[in-house]
This record gives C-alpha cells, structure tokens and sequence, in this order.
C-alpha cells in the first residue's frame, strides 16, 4: 500500500511467493497486510500470479484494536479455510466473549493512570507483559488505562532528573506499578516509589524486584530496620530482609539458582490474595533468584506486613500485603505470564479495580481524564 498516492501494489507480494517458492516453499494462504481493505479485483491478481485461489488471498487491513484482528479474521474465512485445508469439522465458532470484551472497550468512558516505574521505561516493550496485563484488567472493569512510564532514577537524589517531578507523578497517579527487573541501577528509585503508595495510600502493585523492594522499603521505615535492603544490592547491609537461601549460596551458575517455571502457592485464609484468587492453592509463574529472609519472617509480621501467599512448606514467601491499605499487594511470582484478555490476573483486576476506586473518588471531570483522539480499548502512553 502506497500511502500518499493511496494506492495497492501487488509486485511486492507476487515478488515474495516467487522467492518463496524458488527455495521449495509453496504458501497455502497470502495473508496482505494493508492500511485498507484489498478489492476483489486485487485479490483475484494475486490469487492468479500465486496460483492460488481467490478464497486463499486475505485482507489483513489495520484496525484500532489488535484483540479486533480475530474477528476481522472470522469474517474474512481464515478459520474456514484453514480447518478445511487440514481435514477438520467445522463448527460455527463461540464469539460472544470475545466480542464483549471489544464492546467493554469501545465504550469505556473512564481512564485510570497507572505510574510504572522501572529502569527500561524507554523501550516499552521491555514490559509489554505487564501493560497487556493492565489492559485485560481494564477490559474487566470497563476502563482505559493511561500508563505514566517513570524512570525509577528520577527519582533518587542525585540523580538525572529532579526527583520532586517525578514523586509529583506518582502521588498524581491512581496506582504504582514496580515490575521485575535486575541490578542495582534504580533501585532506591523503586524504593522510594513504594513507600509513596504505602504512606500515601496509592494502590501498589509490585512484581518480583517489586515485591522485594517493597519489603525492603517497608522494613526500613515501618519495621524500623535501618539499612534494609537485598543482599544482592548491599552484601554488607545489617538487615538482610532479601536474600538467597542457604543451598543456593554455593551455586556460582547464575541461572543454576534461579527458580524457574509454575510452583504451587499457598493463599493463606482471611487475605485479600485468597480473595482474589478463590482458591487456596495455586500455581503461578517464577524467574528469580533471591528470596525473602526466613529468618526476617517473624519481625516483618510483627511490624504488620501479612505473608498472604507462600511456599506449601511455608518457608519462602510468595505474596505481601499490607491490610489496612487500599490495595498494597506484592508477588515474588509474575502474574502477568498467565494474563489473557478474557481472563485477567486476579492480581492486576484487583490492582486496576482499586485505582478505578481512587480514580473515582478524586471525581475529575470525564472530559479531563479521557486522552483525545484515543482507539477502542487502547493504553495512553504519558510521559511529562
């Protein structure tokens, strides 16, 4: 497609088939990307030229909303002419959800602003997991998600920005996000973020590093260990609230420690995490290597953070929460990895729900929270 004559080639795509075929590849479907819809006058040239039937030439045209790509699909054949071509009984496919899920978006009329702090914020896609994740849970409560991507060193002293801009966003925001992440760049940044939402009530939801660091953060200033912090970050720290556990503290392989894949997580009764969930047990998605302290279980009790979710022994914490906040919940595992946009992650709807709450106590105007000229069910990206 030629945008500024507005106008559909077909060379290119004969082009490719032949390449294909001349290295013993021969396309059973041509699906054609294209800002438009393809005319059958352009389907059938390519169709001749690939030798093809007409059937077989797909308009793949953009649309507002990529979850709207299997319907435009459905209505273009594909499923038909893929489970004929392999043999397949056919039945009328049950859309309806998916269909609800688009209508939800397309009619939401209230933005919720999620902060995401993380070191990587520049290259978005580096947590693109995570935004779809916020996404599906939007799609759940029939709002947009407005996504203020903060850099977690703007908010350290000292470092490349004025911290009091970016604390400014933050208490500005409706929820705070830490995702996952590596090394130390940044950290005291995401410290300082967690104890933002914590003392100022903005829902929280953090995610591996974003859970430690939460722990880190509330030992420090609420547990009254000064210095806390990860070994990883300070080895000499006086209050190792994060650290690895014993058995993996001679393994040199990095990856050699790292629990990786589903484990099973036990929801403890009375907690807002088995409310959300429903179940007792379950099994949720790992990539990390340091825990929280055993032996720092009892004190971070007794300064009131609730170990919600943990290892069926107990012995390694999988879930925080803080009970009298509205919503403080972190996880050592990653949620998003099970997300799906008819079934959000029991964590991110929680999430979202409570800063929809917040959002609508604050009652701004709808004109002043929805972005101009915003698609269908999409994330506004904002960086002041």
């Amino acid at each position: 497609y030629i945008g500024h004559a507005k106008e559909l080639k077909t060379k290119p795509t004969q082009h490719s088939v032949n390449e294909l075929r001349r290295i013993g590849i021969a396309p059973d479907m041509v699906l054609c990307r294209s800002e438009s819809h393809l005319g059958d006058d352009i389907r059938r040239k390519i169709a001749l030229f690939a030798s093809l039937g007409v059937d077989a030439v797909i308009s793949a045209k953009d649309v507002d909303n990529i979850y709207a790509v299997p319907l435009w699909f459905r209505d273009e054949g594909v499923d038909h002419f893929v489970c004929e071509h392999l043999g397949f009984d056919t039945r009328p496919p049950d859309l309806d959800g998916w269909r609800a899920i688009l209508d939800s978006a397309d009619h939401a009329d209230e933005v919720v602003r999620i902060a995401l702090v993380g070191k990587y914020v520049r290259l978005e896609d580096a947590y693109l997991s995570v935004s779809e994740s916020l996404r599906h849970a939007g799609f759940g409560h029939g709002c947009r998600i407005e996504i203020d991507w903060v850099d977690s060193e703007h908010l350290e002293e000292g470092g490349p920005a004025d911290p009091a801009q970016a604390r400014a966003r933050l208490e500005a925001a409706d929820g705070i996000l830490i995702p996952g992440g590596f090394g130390v760049r940044g950290v005291e940044g995401k410290i300082a973020a967690a104890r933002i939402a914590r003392e100022q009530g903005i829902p929280y939801l953090g995610i591996c590093l974003g859970m430690q660091l939460a722990v880190c953060e509330f030992a420090r200033h609420a547990a009254g260990m000064e210095g806390a912090n990860s070994s990883e970050f300070d080895p000499e720290t006086p209050h190792p609230v994060i650290d690895l556990l014993p058995e993996q503290k001679e393994v040199t392989d990095m990856g050699g420690s790292m629990r990786l894949g589903a484990d099973p997580v036990k929801l403890h009764p009375g907690t807002r995490a088995l409310e959300l969930y429903g179940e007792a047990v379950i099994y949720e998605r790992h990539r990390h290597r340091w825990e929280v302290n055993p032996m720092m279980h009892k004190r971070l009790r007794a300064a009131g953070l609730v170990l919600s979710g943990t290892s069926p022994d107990e012995r390694l914490v999988e879930i925080v929460e803080l009970p009298e906040h509205p919503f403080f919940v972190a996880s050592q595992f990653h949620p998003e990895f099970k997300s799906r946009p008819e079934k959000p992650a029991p964590l991110f709807r929680g999430f979202v729900g409570a800063a929809l709450a917040r959002a609508r106590d604050e009652g701004a105007p709808d004109g002043e929270r929805l972005g101009a000229g915003t698609g269908a069910g999409e994330i506004i990206a904002r960086r002041t």
